[in-house]
């Protein structure tokens, strides 16, 4: 049940000004797609490759896409920008933070567009969103921004809560930066944090295991590389649990999470195509603005709050952009 229109961002590449096509006549522009998932189906591929089609382009007749698949394992991002860079693409897309950080320490020619990296100056990919210079560019989630507003959705749900589990991987750096963000905004809520690491798969259990033997009232789980891979086990741990939980990214509510408030990541993977077309025509990648969202998603999932006992309060389901019935 659709609330608002889901998403609307600064800028876009209608607004950007069209420079002389890059490429030498006849020549295929070739583009290195670094992704954080698994092979397979993947709506945040498959949402570039829309924008792509939206643009003109063609996957296989007029451009060719060299895809390289993390699947969850940071410690596999700089092996595999490496085996792009050596394959020499024309630009790198990377949609997530710990991509784009590598994607960075690779490469200082390539031009690279990244997508959903939480806060690009803090993660020091640019050093300002409006001149960002240098190879990098794109579209930021300002995800480690939201920890304010997320809180208050917790309490919102879970109003006697005073302790709040955050589940985040301490070799991510988008998840650094978003519990710093959950720290800063905690006190003024009445709200103490409790985080549990996963720096792997097989710590999941333990830190739910944590959480109840520590009587965490809510849980905020926070997006990254390793989370969004095992997206489908942590939101069932959550469930068996029965812990309220709000989750980073919609990705989440999509497998049964309960809510998630966050940018639209798919439509941030889409526009990413904006930036590769304006890059293949000739613009410098310095020279293009990092966009920041100007509206966020609060996704309600029902079935999940009748799995754990919760009502929602009216004032709740009126904020929300999506419920699922």
């Amino acid at each position: 049940m659709r609330r608002r229109a889901s998403i609307a961002l600064l800028g876009g590449a209608a607004a950007w000004p069209a420079g002389a096509w890059a490429q030498q006549p006849g020549k295929v522009p070739r583009i290195g797609f670094l992704f954080h998932g698994s092979p397979g189906s993947s709506k945040e591929i498959d949402a570039f490759r829309q924008g792509l089609r939206e643009l003109g382009y063609v996957e296989g007749q007029n451009i060719a896409v060299d895809y390289r698949f993390a699947s969850g394992r940071l410690e596999h991002l700089p092996q595999l920008v490496a085996e792009l860079v050596r394959l020499k693409p024309d630009v790198i897309v990377t949609p997530s933070t710990q991509a784009s950080v590598a994607a960075k320490q690779a490469t200082r020619t390539i031009p690279i567009v990244f997508a959903g990296v939480a806060d690009a100056v803090g993660a020091g990919l640019v050093a300002n969103l409006a001149r960002p210079g240098g190879n990098i560019t794109g579209l930021t989630s300002i995800s480690a921004e939201l920890g304010g507003k997320r809180l208050q959705f917790i309490k919102a749900i879970a109003p006697k809560a005073s302790r709040v589990a955050v589940l985040h991987d301490p070799a991510d750096q988008s998840n650094v930066l978003i519990l710093k963000q959950l720290r800063d905004a905690a006190p003024s809520l009445g709200l103490t944090l409790q985080p549990y690491e996963v720096r792997e798969a097989r710590e999941f259990g333990g830190a739910f295991v944590a959480m109840a033997r520590e009587r965490a009232d809510a849980l905020f789980g926070a997006p990254g590389v390793l989370t969004f891979e095992h997206r489908t086990t942590i939101v069932d741990l959550a469930a068996r649990s029965r812990i309220p939980t709000l989750w980073g990214h919609r990705q989440f509510v999509d497998v049964g999470g309960l809510m998630s408030y966050a940018v639209n990541f798919y439509d941030q993977c889409r526009r990413a195509a904006g930036y590769v077309d304006q890059i293949l025509r000739g613009t410098g990648p310095g020279d293009l603005p990092v966009q920041q969202p100007t509206k966020f998603e609060f996704i309600l999932n029902l079935r999940a709050a009748r799995v754990l006992g919760l009502e929602i309060p009216p004032t709740l389901l009126v904020q929300a952009d999506e419920v699922i019935e």
